[in-house]
């Protein structure tokens, strides 16, 4: 079993897609996706609801493997090694890019053990050094300031949007390079959100951000590159759709939003469906 490299190669790109095809049982979920993440930028998933963007999403760190029934083919390339590969250890890949979901998900523990837990796991027991790690984390969170006397309070007891920083500082603490969020905001008030979004700014200069979204605006405001993922369908002999998604356009942000490529893009943008 092998462990996912810890140091970054030089190089422009943090996880590179080839050819991915995504199945959930006999069904295909998402065809042919070509991708290259660029290492310290924050790239956006937006498209319409079923085109396969948190599919895609997921698959960057295997977190489809705890779907029943679902595969992965082709290759996903993370610092020189295909994820995917019978040696690669699931789990290290996880901790290498962790990932934050729509629904902040603290764990029924105080805060301090909601970042110390993933740090244990990994055999950190020094108090000191946990310390300092929760710390850390928190403060990379922007939650430091704002929890600093309250760490034996619950996790469960924090506002929506502190919540969801809590989620961000425990990613952290397992000292990823890459974090994965699947509609952050979705559940936030704009206050919330804005804060969010300023983290992404601040995460951004040491991590490498890929975010699901159906906010488009909030693609503008905070994505260096977006990719774009629509549905193609076939209407089969019963007369019932078959639907999958594709990835229809990738480019710097500004250029997709002001110059998109392609007419699909571009209704999709003016809002012509969604």
């Amino acid at each position: 079993m092998s462990a996912v490299r810890a140091t970054s190669p030089a190089g422009a790109y943090a996880i590179e897609l080839r050819n991915v095809n995504v199945y959930y049982g006999a069904n295909l979920a998402v065809q042919n996706v070509n991708l290259n993440i660029q290492r310290q930028k924050i790239t956006a998933f937006i498209g319409p609801s079923g085109c396969g963007k948190s599919t895609v999403l997921r698959s960057l760190n295997r977190m489809n493997d705890l779907i029943a029934g679902a595969r992965v083919e082709g290759d996903v390339i993370y610092n020189g090694q295909n994820l995917y590969a019978p040696n690669v250890d699931a789990v290290e890949v996880r901790r290498r890019i962790g990932m934050v979901f729509q629904k902040a998900n603290p764990f029924p523990k105080s805060i301090y053990d909601n970042i110390a837990y993933g740090p244990r796991l990994l055999g950190i027991r020094g108090k000191k050094q946990l310390d300092e790690l929760v710390e850390r984390s928190l403060k990379g969170a922007f939650l430091w300031d704002e929890v600093r006397n309250d760490l034996k309070k619950s996790g469960l007891a924090l506002s929506g949007g502190q919540q969801q920083r809590l989620c961000i500082a425990r990613a952290i603490a397992n000292e990823p390079d890459t974090i994965l969020m699947d509609e952050p905001c979705s559940a936030l008030d704009p206050i919330a959100t804005q804060a969010i979004e300023e983290l992404m700014q601040e995460l951004v200069k040491k991590y490498t951000i890929v975010i699901v979204t159906h906010n488009m605006q909030q693609a503008q405001r905070v994505a260096d590159f977006t990719a774009f993922y629509s549905i193609r369908k076939e209407v089969l002999p019963d007369g019932k759709d078959k639907r999958w998604g594709v990835l229809a356009e990738y480019g710097q942000t500004q250029q997709i939003f002001e110059h998109p490529a392609s007419e699909e893009t571009e209704r999709y943008i003016g809002g012509e469906f969604g």
